[in-house]
């Protein structure tokens, strides 16, 4: 069974794989989130431009209420000068009825000494109770009319503080919203603040500047795909990107491998097969460079890289929670890698009593110890990985644990004697960075095609 899985992954492996036609997802959606940003400061500035419109509005509001208050004073003080006008007018008719009341008794008592004089006061009489009458009936038009004026400006002023009270009430309802856009605002500011102090760090989103000078930088090239390997000092990232390349360490142009941090920077090495569009990058490890742990994702520029291997030891570290937690942000693949497994497998063995310089060891025994060793060490690794992803709040994600010699030997297309996860970890490898960036037309994987 491994033999003929060795067969399909190794010659998948060295098959032209064809270059990709589309975009970085991720990319796209460092500048989605880039028109995001954009649109919450629009927002920002929409409730600000909100809260100013309410203050005006209020004013305005203000303005109108004292100039109704002025015009309906000014309402009140000419009806009042309307009916003090009218009632003058009601007293000189008055008056003039009792003049004409004397004249027409005069004019009786004269009759007979002069009753054409009479006459001509009785109908000057009439003249003016005609005048008088038409002076009632025009100070009871103008009484009218200076009721009706009252009402229209009483009317109006009933109408102009409807609209005052619509105003005040659409000022306090942008009032409202600007204060729960403001209310909102601050809540997003406090979340922050508490998520700073409780360790939690924002997510800081590179700048279009940035992601071209990344590229520039780590030599991006559209045609490639690009893999990074992280992880601490001695989880073995130099020695699986020589698997990966199908080197040794003494081989020319593999990566130094040393007990000590070897790589202080990133370094970039393309596969050693010109037709394979591959480059590997090995990351500086965790504590080794003067960076926050929550900046070494930015800093180090993997928002722009196809897929992340986090190596790790026993224990996650702070670097590794924040590349993982970092990778789901920017929807980057990432894979967890226990390498070495063939030296914790054989330490185990010794902790059980192996001896590999026993002249007589029994065969026997240590195929059985080395299976006992083996299933101890998957079972503790995945609890271990279980447990740190828990403590993180992240998801159950797969372990792969390989041995460094064991994939270089699948590269190489020699039969390993013992795998765990190598050819699990190469397939899903390439199968996942080559579903994200190839359009494909037919079955192309590698997989598939060694099948066919």
């Amino acid at each position: 069974m491994i033999p003929a899985m060795v067969h399909l992954v190794a010659h998948g492996f060295s098959l032209l794989f064809r270059r990709p036609d589309r975009q970085n997802p991720t990319l796209a959606g460092i500048q989605a989130r880039h028109h995001a940003e954009q649109a919450q400061r629009d927002a920002e500035k929409t409730a600000s431009d909100a809260q100013e419109l309410a203050r005006q509005v209020q004013q305005q509001a203000d303005r109108d209420r004292e100039q109704a208050r002025v015009r309906q004073e000014e309402a009140e003080r000419a009806t009042a000068r309307a009916v003090e006008e009218a009632e003058r007018m009601k007293a000189q008719i008055e008056e003039a009825a009792r003049v004409a009341g004397r004249a027409e008794k005069l004019a009786e008592e004269a009759t007979k000494a002069a009753k054409e004089e009479a006459e001509k006061l009785a109908r000057e009489a009439k003249g003016e109770r005609e005048r008088s009458q038409r002076m009632r009936e025009d100070a009871e038009k103008e009484i009218a009319a200076a009721k009706d004026k009252a009402e229209r400006a009483q009317k109006a002023a009933n109408e102009q503080r409807r609209e005052a009270e619509a105003g005040r009430a659409l000022a306090e309802e942008l009032a409202r919203t600007a204060a729960e856009e403001t209310r909102k605002a601050m809540e997003v500011k406090e979340d922050a603040e508490r998520r700073l102090k409780e360790g939690i760090q924002p997510v800081v989103m590179p700048s279009p500047e940035e992601v071209v000078a990344t590229k520039r930088r780590i030599q991006y090239k559209e045609d490639c795909f690009h893999f990074a390997l992280a992880g601490i000092s001695g989880s073995g990232k130099s020695s699986l990107v020589n698997a990966f390349r199908g080197l040794r360490s003494r081989d020319a142009g593999s990566a130094a491998v040393g007990v000590t941090e070897t790589t202080m920077k990133m370094t970039r090495y393309p596969d050693v097969n010109p037709e394979n569009p591959f480059v590997w990058y090995d990351l500086p490890g965790a504590g080794t460079l003067k960076c926050r742990d929550w900046q070494y994702f930015n800093d180090q520029g993997l928002y722009v890289f196809d897929c992340i291997i986090v190596l790790f030891d026993n224990r996650f570290t702070m670097t590794d929670i924040a590349i993982l937690v970092n990778a789901r942000r920017f929807d980057i693949p990432t894979y967890i890698v226990r390498s070495k497994a063939d030296q914790h497998i054989r330490n185990i063995m010794r902790e059980k009593g192996y001896d590999s310089e026993g002249d007589e060891e029994d065969v026997e025994r240590r195929n059985k110890l080395y299976k006992a060793a083996r299933k101890q060490f998957i079972e503790e690794t995945k609890r271990s990985v279980r447990a740190n992803l828990e403590d993180a709040n992240l998801p159950d994600q797969r372990v792969y644990i390989v041995s460094n010699t064991t994939m270089l030997s699948i590269v190489l297309n020699k039969m390993p004697k013992k795998t765990i996860d190598e050819v699990d970890l190469l397939n899903d490898l390439l199968n996942q960075v080559y579903s994200r960036r190839v359009t494909r037309s037919d079955e192309t994987t590698s997989t598939r095609s060694s099948k066919a």
